[in-house]
Parts: C-alpha cells; sequence; structure tokens
C-alpha cells in the first residue's frame, strides 16, 4: 500500500482516479477546493480522505502531504477558456502556486511527483508528429504556464524526489464528475440533447485521449521503476482527428446508441479557435510500456449510456458540467 495524494483529486479525471487507486489497494488522499463538490467521491472507503483546501495555502498543504509516498498533481484552473476568467486567479493557481507546492511536497518526504501538464502547449503546428522535442508555442495564458511549470518542477528533481510530466491529450468520456466542456463530450452532448451537431471550423486537428485511460497511466506511475520516468516528459494521447472526423462519429455512435434520436445533423461554422496539432506519443510506449485502450468512439459510446441511464440530467443548462460557467457562479477568487 502507497499512500497517494491527489491534488485536484475532485476533478473530472481525479473523480474517477481515486476510487481506481483504492481499489488498488492504496491509501488515498484528495486535496482540493472542491469548486464542484465532493459529493462523487468515495468517501465511505476508510483509505480515502478528502481535505477541502486551497493549493495557494502551503502551510495547509504541507500538512496534508506529510506521510504521503506520490503526489499526483492534478490541480489548476483547467483549459484554455477558463483564462476569460480573472486572469490573477488562474495565474496564482496555475502558476504562482506551483512551485511553492512542489517545494512542500519535497519537504514533507513525498519520494514522487508527477504532473499533468498538457499537450496544448504545442499551440499550432504543421509537424506531422509533434513529439516531446518540439519547441512550445503557447497561445494562451492556460497552456504557457503549464509549460512554464514544467522546468520548475524538474529543477527539484533529486534522488529521493523524482519528478515526472505528462502532457495528455484532450481528455473525453465518462466521470463521476463530469466536464461537457471538451471537443469530444461537447460533441456528443449536442447530438444527444439536441439532435444537431455544431462544428466550429472543422480542419484543426487535435489529440484526444479517454479519461479511463488518463486513469491508467498514473496507476502505471504509482509501480513503475523510477528511473524509467525520472526527469523525462511524456506525450499521452491516442487518436489524432479533425474536429470534423469527430463530428461524425458522435453522429454514427449516437445513432447506434439512440435509435429514437433519428438522424442528427451536422452543421459547419466558422471559428477564431485555430489551435491545431497531432502528437506523437510513441515514446510513452516504448519507456514505460504505456499504451492506450480506449478510443474515441469508447467514449462517446460511454457517454451515450450515461444518458441514458439519467446520470446526466440538465447537460445543457446545468453549469455544473461546464468550468468556466461554474467559477463565474462562485466569483471565485
Amino acid at each position: 500500500m502507497k499512500h497517494i495524494c491527489v491534488l485536484g483529486g475532485a476533478g473530472y479525471v481525479g473523480s474517477l482516479l481515486c476510487p481506481q487507486l483504492l481499489a488498488d489497494g492504496h491509501k488515498v488522499t484528495a486535496f482540493d477546493i472542491c469548486y464542484f463538490g465532493d459529493a462523487f467521491l468515495p468517501s465511505d472507503n476508510p483509505n480515502f480522505k478528502l481535505i477541502k483546501g486551497d493549493i495557494r495555502d502551503v502551510d495547509a498543504l504541507k500538512r496534508s502531504l506529510e506521510g504521503v509516498d506520490m503526489v499526483i498533481n492534478l490541480a489548476c484552473i483547467s483549459n484554455d477558456a477558463s483564462f476569460v476568467l480573472d486572469e490573477n486567479l488562474s495565474t496564482s493557481i496555475n502558476l504562482d502556486a506551483f512551485e511553492p507546492m512542489v517545494v512542500a511536497a519535497k519537504q514533507a518526504g513525498v519520494k514522487r511527483f508527477i504532473y499533468a501538464s498538457s499537450s496544448s502547449v504545442y499551440g499550432v503546428s504543421e509537424e506531422p508528429d509533434v513529439t516531446e522535442d518540439h519547441p512550445l508555442l503557447p497561445l494562451t495564458l492556460y497552456n504557457k504556464y503549464k509549460g512554464m511549470c514544467e522546468p520548475v518542477l524538474l529543477s527539484h528533481q533529486s534522488a529521493d524526489f523524482v519528478c515526472g510530466i505528462i502532457r495528455p491529450a484532450t481528455l473525453c468520456g465518462h466521470a463521476p464528475r463530469q466536464r461537457l466542456d471538451l471537443s469530444v463530450n461537447i460533441l456528443t452532448n449536442h447530438a444527444v440533447t439536441n439532435g444537431k451537431i455544431t462544428v466550429f471550423g472543422g480542419t484543426q486537428l487535435r489529440p484526444n485521449l479517454h479519461v479511463q485511460d488518463m486513469c491508467d497511466l498514473y496507476r502505471t506511475l504509482v509501480d513503475a521503476a523510477p528511473e524509467r520516468f525520472s526527469g523525462e516528459i511524456f506525450n499521452c494521447g491516442f487518436q489524432n482527428m479533425s474536429i470534423m472526423d469527430i463530428a461524425l462519429v458522435v453522429k454514427r455512435i449516437v445513432e447506434e446508441e439512440m435509435p429514437q434520436k433519428g438522424d442528427i445533423d451536422i452543421v459547419t461554422t466558422p471559428t477564431d479557435d485555430i489551435r491545431s496539432y497531432h502528437i506523437n506519443s510513441d515514446k510513452i510506449q516504448k519507456v514505460l510500456g504505456f499504451k492506450p485502450k480506449h478510443s474515441v468512439e469508447d467514449a462517446v459510446r460511454d457517454l451515450c449510456q450515461a444518458f441514458n441511464k439519467g446520470l446526466l440530467p440538465d447537460s445543457m443548462t446545468n453549469d455544473w458540467y461546464y468550468n468556466v460557467k461554474t467559477l463565474q457562479n462562485l466569483n471565485a477568487a
């Protein structure tokens, strides 16, 4: 049994990861400010502890990390759109709090620190395969700060504080704390709820990764030999697809899973969102032996099943599914 602290454990990934780490036999602490609540967390498990806290409170964070073996850092104001919020909020959490957090973990005796960066650090690239050596060309403060934090973490690495960085693709699929503001999930929600998919642009390439594969990677890193990921940066994506190709998959799967919906229309409209990149994830398979198993098609089917079970009520109107709307409603600061 290892004691693992998931910073941001009440988020989209954390809500799925925490119970799976518990099922693997580990002790889990989730440290999260809980902007989106916590009712979906496994609080009845004796090996689970939720600490409602702010990562900017270094003293509280350090106390929470005492006795922890490994930190998986998912905590941030998430995705590019979030920076339409108060820029000071995102800067204070995604950048200013990062190094004090790393130092606190190291001082508390944490042995492994895994950082969830983002493949969006590559911005726009015409390269056919964007590897980890590709220049970082951030288009927004979100991906700029993600890239800036990477060398900060590695500067604190030592023999007894092993650090690794993951640059995940855009996530998709169903999780207890559902997000419906990510490309595959957005298109699926519109297809199911409105019977129509609106594609903004369509030619932009995006790498995709099922949220379950994201969790499986973190679970792999719990037991991976430290020399295999120490100081390393890994892309992690499965399918690189254009937005239009994603829409066509969504249309087909929703029509199969929900035949009562009839024909799903696809409408295109111009966009100023020019983010387009195609990541290569060969390194993570070669070094860690990790290969994602769940496709975009699987993610859409999972979401359709969640809709059919009534797990995603008011999916177009409930702000809980949408990061920016929820934070605006809370006047988060």
